[in-house]
């Protein structure tokens, strides 16, 4: 039996959502002022549009680009967009992984639209080649649930005809995103800067402005998704107008956040931070005999939501639901000891394993963790044995 690891890391939490919070992170940092204020008081509006001003400057979108909060995180987000602006046109979802997979039923299944699907297995990407530049294109540039991301954006024409609608929950504030390239852009709080949760923001280019203001779908938008008014994109929204009443405590621990990243370096920092925290997991990976990367081309995995398999013939003979027991057994030991937290993959992804190396983790707790991960698993395949 290998022997338990003498230390543990500082801050065990490597969830994908929420993800760890910054580093020096307290409660009781967070300024209680405007608690029980109106949503609409003007102090509690500034505060709202200074969140919004936070997150341009620290996540660089160009001047003409305009941001606003949606209710929902990420998912409500991306349904803001898919609601409001499809239909003019053709559309395509790319579909690799569990959200793609969703906002193909969303299009599909709700919008009662035809879309072309672009799909691939889990731990791969499609074949981005055969998007159509005279389409709307709805893709997530980070799959959270499989570990995989788009490694470049040639594939995206400059002269598109359609829009690009760009789910980036866990890539934005962690990765380059190529601006010029994407038209509608979708993150939350919650994930690559460990904010509460409850909050999507949208970045659109003048492109997605242009058509807010130009078409009309021919169905009725939720009030919680609706982002146009008779006249058009309602540009209040761009001034940190809130859709519905929002989280006070939820914008200022997001503002928090931002005060941080833009004090560590901004966004530089940010993605190197997170591909240090990577580069450790990943050397620990490759010098591992019974654990691999989900996507096997190195060019398209994550650096945030790093997702693992199990190679292991103790594990590999086991049928599905045996190696979601395994899986299940990993975590009750891990999380006995206080060691690491929340280390399984999505419910919909194969069975393995999934930490998040985002820029609020360090990397000396990603180095501390991986004896840990060793310790549990040598522990729970040897009860395999019996």
């Amino acid at each position: 039996m290998i022997a338990k690891p003498a230390v543990k890391p500082a801050r065990p939490w490597f969830s994908a959502g929420p993800t760890a919070k910054r580093p020096g992170w307290s409660l009781a940092n967070l300024p209680t002022n405007l608690m029980g204020r109106g949503i609409r008081a003007p102090e509690v509006e500034a505060r709202f549009a200074y969140g919004l001003e936070l997150t341009r400057e620290v996540l660089r979108p160009p001047e003409d680009y305009v941001l606003l909060y949606t209710p929902g995180s990420d998912t409500g987000a991306v349904e803001a967009a898919l609601w409001g602006m499809l239909g003019e046109r053709p559309v395509q979802v790319v579909a690799y992984e569990n959200f793609g997979l969703t906002w193909l039923t969303d299009v599909k299944d709700h919008l009662g639209l035809e879309p072309e699907v672009l799909t691939a297995p889990w731990g791969e990407l499609p074949d981005l080649s055969l998007v159509d530049p005279k389409k709307d294109v709805v893709f997530p540039w980070n799959g959270t649930t499989s570990g995989v991301r788009v490694d470049h954006a040639d594939w995206i024409a400059d002269d598109r005809e359609g829009l690009t609608i760009c789910d980036a929950t866990s890539a934005a504030f962690a990765m380059d995103l190529p601006w010029d390239k994407l038209d509608v852009t979708t993150f939350s709080f919650q994930k690559a800067l460990g904010g509460e949760a409850g909050i999507g923001v949208m970045v659109l280019s003048p492109r997605a402005v242009a058509r807010l203001d130009a078409y009309r779908p021919d169905r009725p938008i939720p009030k919680v998704l609706r982002i146009a008014d008779k006249k058009g994109f309602d540009r209040t929204l761009a001034g940190g107008v809130v859709i519905n009443t929002f989280s006070v405590l939820t914008i200022e621990d997001w503002i928090d956040a931002l005060e941080w990243a833009r004090g560590v370096g901004g966004l530089p920092e940010l993605i190197r931070r997170t591909e240090a925290n990577y580069s450790a997991l990943a050397d620990w990976v490759e010098r591992t005999d019974w654990v691999a990367f989900l996507p096997d081309r190195p060019e398209i995995r994550s650096t945030t939501s790093v997702c693992l398999k199990f190679v292991d013939p103790r594990v590999t003979a086991l049928d599905e639901a045996g190696q979601k027991a395994f899986v299940k057994r990993f975590k009750a030991l891990l999380e006995g000891e206080g060691a690491v937290y929340d280390m399984e993959p999505h419910r919909f992804a194969p069975p393995g394993l999934r930490l998040w190396c985002g820029c609020t983790v360090e990397t000396a707790d990603v180095v501390a963790a991986t004896p840990w991960l060793e310790w549990a698993f040598q522990t729970a395949a040897s009860e395999l044995a019996g």
